[in-house]
């Protein structure tokens, strides 16, 4: 059995706040997905200047979220990028709570978050018709309500969690077994928050 692998838990504050802006979020996520890339690749995708993603670039590698990708460059110009860790990040709004600032940023990070995952959803649901009705069966979105209490719903978020490490896991060994046929990158979003009618 494999050790459990957590994403790290971002307690300071100065870090939690480099995902104050909504681009180096969007770069993260990028590097996330294809592993490595350089600044002038990623200027593509988030149709950015490569001299503005290079300058958000270093300032995630400043809080320690990505990192050169040695052996990569074949002419030494061009830096390519990878995330630190291949379990990403999160942090708990209570780490924060405690002065207007640290809830200040809980609140812009979260939302560019949300931002940024509904952005992806609305631009898969304007491209339903070419994937074709293998994936488009596929897709779900999902709601349950529920009565939970606390520690139930912190019960919940483990098991999802778990689920969804295995399952990633399953899918880089499959590409690292060259298994790559039919097999696209999937975004799965769950939230679960309590609420009052």
């Amino acid at each position: 059995m494999s050790p459990k692998r957590e994403p790290e838990r971002i307690t300071d504050l100065s870090r939690l706040k480099a995902f104050t802006n909504p681009l180096r979020m969007q770069l993260y996520r990028l590097l996330y997905v294809v592993g490595a890339a350089t600044a002038s690749q990623l200027a593509e995708q988030v149709d950015q200047a490569p001299s503005l993603v290079s300058y958000h670039l270093r300032k995630l590698a400043e809080h320690g979220f990505v990192t050169e990708a040695s052996g990569r460059s074949t002419d030494g110009r061009e830096r390519w990028w990878q995330v630190m860790s291949e379990e990403g990040w999160g942090f708990r709004d209570s780490d924060f709570a405690d002065t207007p600032e640290g809830a200040a940023a809980v609140g812009a990070v979260t939302r560019g978050i949300v931002d940024n995952r509904v952005t992806q959803y609305r631009a898969y649901l304007d491209q339903t018709a070419a994937w074709g009705k293998a994936w488009t069966d596929a897709a779900f979105t999902s709601e349950w309500m529920l009565d939970l209490t606390p520690a139930e719903l912190a019960e919940m978020s483990d098991e999802l969690q778990a689920l969804a490490r295995r399952w990633r896991e399953r899918g880089r060994a499959a590409k690292a077994a060259g298994d790559t046929e039919d097999r696209e990158h999937v975004s799965v979003h769950l939230y679960g928050f309590p609420f009052r009618l």
